[in-house]
């Protein structure tokens, strides 16, 4: 039985980017993984060479070993380097190998995050089976390519199959898709996500420079009209609700995060942000990926010989807001405890990124309340999702 424990000692990530027009449009998946990498390097203060591993999830870039991209231009040439793929769960998974690889006493210094550049991931070709043809994507399949493959439309798929089976009406979902970004911008007015972003100076594509540093996804100026008066994104399904508004955003960032075992923090003089508790992973059929994350909590918090009543806060990425709402539900959550600083429908969701996300912001507003029990968790395209428990103790 091991006595090692994973521990996050720092952490960092850029400001979420709106895609293709947005403040991080024209830089690649390699340059802000790199920033993020080396952002979290410098905050631990430990020495290159005390870093044995560099895991980065990311997803629909196609990219080769991105952490190692990023262990080279982050200065750490002497830790090899991973890409880590759950689809949208990449980021959250690649933080729970770091802790695996720590608790298991085979490194004792990792690097662990996500990246999303989707104003600048490539299209994905593959030759159809059986034939000459040819199909280009910028999504590639989470399972084999056939006519009734359901990977053409994750509205459908995750958002209305999540909105039906769990009774979730257009209303609930606007609803919450309002709070969502009404609590986001309170977070960015309070500086509640001062500590855990850092600033990146962008060159624009007219040649202007910025300082961009602050979120600039979420809306201040919209309303429930406005969030209904939203045509649904498909428009052949009678009683179709998902919309662009009550759905997460198309967005670039990264994250990173510093996870060693707490006997090297303790002799490195460092305070752990968070502890690594549990985590869980399931699969389910893909017509039903919204429902998954309930499913993959209630497996973490088994795990860890916790109940829902233990935790306090959760992080439950709104991939459509009727996953968010969906999962509260089905585990008697209390709302007011749910994404309290904002979640894919407000800050958005740059794919590979967000599991990071999650854990920093979860880890941090764990810490300005004093501790407990936090719960980061998502659905992942193909029928996935996974969640982790983290705690923060109340010395902290």
């Amino acid at each position: 039985m091991t006595d090692r424990e994973a521990v996050i000692v720092a952490g960092a990530r850029t400001p979420i980017g709106t895609a293709y027009k947005g403040t991080l449009s024209q830089i690649d998946a390699f340059t802000l993984a790199t920033k993020a990498v080396a952002e979290a390097v410098r905050r631990s203060g430990l020495a290159p060479e005390a870093f044995d591993d560099v895991v980065i999830g990311e997803s629909l870039y196609g990219g080769g070993a991105i952490g190692r991209y990023a262990a080279i231009d982050a200065g750490l040439v002497n830790a090899p380097g991973i890409a880590h793929n759950r689809h949208c769960a990449s980021g959250l998974s690649a933080i729970q190998t770091a802790a695996s690889s720590i608790i298991a006493g085979m490194d004792d210094v990792v690097v662990a995050g996500g990246v999303q550049s989707s104003s600048t991931m490539p299209t994905v070709a593959w030759r159809c089976p059986a034939t000459d043809e040819w199909t280009e994507n910028w999504l590639a399949p989470s399972h084999r390519e056939t006519p009734d493959a359901p990977i053409a439309d994750m509205s459908i798929t995750v958002g209305w199959n999540t909105a039906v089976k769990a009774g979730v009406s257009r209303a609930e979902m606007d609803a919450w898709a309002l709070r969502s970004h009404q609590r986001a911008i309170a977070g960015i007015d309070a500086g509640s996500f001062a500590a855990e972003t850092f600033p990146i100076d962008v060159v624009r594509r007219d040649g202007s420079a910025v300082t961009f540093a602050v979120d600039e996804h979420p809306r201040r100026t919209t309303s429930l009209e406005k969030l209904a008066s939203l045509p649904p994104l498909n428009r052949g399904i009678e009683g179709f609700s998902i919309t662009a508004g009550n759905s997460a955003g198309v967005n670039d960032g990264a994250a990173a995060l510093v996870v060693t075992d707490r006997a090297v923090a303790r002799s490195e003089g460092l305070e752990p942000l968070a502890v690594v508790r549990a985590w869980a992973s399931v699969g389910v059929p893909p017509a039903e990926t919204g429902l998954a994350p309930a499913a993959a909590i209630e497996k973490a918090l088994r795990r860890a010989g916790r109940s829902v009543e233990d935790v306090a806060l959760w992080e439950i990425n709104e991939a459509f807001a009727s996953v968010a709402v969906a999962a509260t539900r089905a585990l008697g959550l209390d709302e007011e405890r749910v994404n309290v600083l904002g979640s894919g429908c407000s800050l958005g969701h740059p794919v590979a990124m967000t599991g990071a996300r999650m854990v920093l912001t979860l880890s941090h507003e764990l810490r300005r309340r004093g501790g407990g029990l936090g719960v980061a968790a998502m659905c992942a395209g193909g029928g996935m999702a996974t969640a982790m428990l983290l705690e923060v103790p109340p010395s902290a």
